[in-house]
């Protein structure tokens, strides 16, 4: 299932809501505060606990977190790098009755909880609290964050000051877009969401599990999806990707090449011709292997069918604009994005739509936080993968998992982000030590 993710606004939004329709602003913040505790109890035994409180909701939640972790027997010491200010966290800090100590002089212990800022930071932190935070952080057995952790822009992943890396982070209410974006995701550890009550919608969300299209019992070859593949100057990554697709559910692959391309299963035919206008076509998959035949990718272009582009056809298009009016889902890595929309700036959230948008294809902009962006401003968020996904020939694979599910009948998007779905969860099944071959095998054991 997917999974809202909410900018920090939005979030402050949802929170607004559910106070004015009668939910008391301290009850929320028992709830956070609680699910923390919790969420550490479960991640490790009772250890010498230093919960860190900064002056804001996010030092109340830590208030709260001491006290429940003491009720759960965990020797538990407070240090606060300023007195409250709000009124939730004022309250919070009359309930708590151990002890408090000062930020800068608390001495390290195994286990260092992180409340100073959350969501709403967006600056720098002062040096002697980065500084002296690190330090907490590095000597901890176990360093939790409190639904960020401090220094961590929470709408674009970057890091405004360096802390250190963490263990464990409890989010509440719904993820982060920093929860799933590089530099910040790689910081965090395991993340955990969770419920205190309130949630939001969004058109940005973390990609769940996909329901794909049901097979039709009285079905056909067709039935369940015809991908054209067209072959280029580097038969090996076109045949990965044709394979994937056959592997995804495709009924039928075929590809159109030159010249015989050695090692494919048998039940993908080649074809020294280019059927494009055949109507059972139900995806064009186009790049791979593709090299200088810019003549290929126009050839696609002129079929009334969807495409998916990927590698070398991604340089060969040109202007995005030339995109207009097809039915078309690009894979670019971080390179090959550039070369085709430049420098847009911005997040990478940011970059993704804009340029979905300009080239009105869906894109999905590939790395270890890949997103899927939409024309109409939605934005997959790929849950995380594992770093052994970054080999040769694993894009090709992506490509030919997404034109098997754009020909089975999903919709663009949701075609590319089931694909990118399947993809992780193939990689990890597949193991560290994979091949993008490897990933094919694994593809039919997901969908079992």
């Amino acid at each position: 299932m997917n999974r809202p993710i909410l900018t920090a606004a939005d979030m402050r939004a949802v929170e607004r809501r559910a106070i004015d329709a009668g939910t008391e602003e301290t009850l929320l913040m028992e709830r956070a505060g609680r699910a923390l505790a919790e969420a550490v109890r479960q991640f490790i035994g009772p250890r010498d606990t230093l919960v860190l409180c900064g002056p804001g909701n996010n030092g109340g939640d830590g208030y709260v977190a001491a006290r429940h972790l003491a009720l759960f027997g965990y020797p538990v010491r407070v240090a606060t790098l300023a007195e409250p200010s709000s009124k939730a966290a004022r309250w919070a800090r009359a309930q708590w009755d151990g002890p408090v100590e000062d930020f800068q002089h608390a001495d390290a212990a195994p286990i260092v909880i992180d409340c100073l800022f959350g969501t709403g930071l967006d600056r720098e932190l002062q040096p002697s609290v980065s500084t002296r935070l690190a330090s907490l952080v590095g000597q901890a057995l176990i360093a939790v964050a409190c639904d960020l952790p401090s220094g961590v822009a929470s709408d674009d992943g970057r890091m405004l000051s360096e802390t250190g890396i963490y263990d464990l982070t409890v989010t509440f209410g719904a993820l982060k877009p920093a929860h799933r974006l590089m530099p910040a995701m790689e910081r965090m550890g395991r993340v955990v969401l969770a419920d205190i009550g309130i949630g939001g919608t969004s058109a940005w969300f973390e990609i769940g599990e996909p329901a794909l299209p049901p097979l039709n019992p009285c079905g056909h070859k067709y039935d369940r999806g015809l991908v054209h593949c067209l072959a280029g100057e580097m038969p090996g990554a076109i045949s990965l990707a044709a394979t994937a697709a056959a592997r995804a559910g495709a009924g039928y692959v075929r590809i159109s090449t030159s010249r015989p391309i050695a090692g494919i299963p048998a039940s993908i035919v080649q074809t020294g011709t280019a059927e494009l206008q055949d109507e059972r076509i139900g995806c064009i998959l186009v790049g791979p292997g593709l090299g200088q035949v810019p003549q290929v990718l126009t050839l696609a272009l002129t079929a009334p069918r969807p495409i998916v582009i990927d590698a070398d056809g991604i340089g060969q298009i040109g202007e995005p604009e030339r995109l207009h009016g097809h039915d078309v889902i690009l894979t670019p890595h971080e390179g090959e994005f550039e070369k085709l929309f430049g420098n847009l700036g911005g997040s990478k959230a940011e970059r993704a739509s804009a340029a979905s948008q300009r080239s009105q294809a869906v894109v999905v902009l590939k790395g270890p936080d890949t997103l899927v962006a939409a024309p109409d401003g939605r934005m997959g968020f790929a849950p995380p993968a594992p770093p052994w996904l970054a080999t040769a020939g694993s894009g090709d694979v992506l490509a030919g998992i997404i034109a098997a599910l754009r020909a089975r009948g999903m919709t663009a998007f949701d075609a590319a982000c089931a694909g990118v779905w399947l993809h992780g969860r193939a990689a990890e099944r597949a193991g560290s030590a994979m091949i993008a071959d490897d990933l094919l095998s694994a593809i039919s054991a997901i969908l079992r």
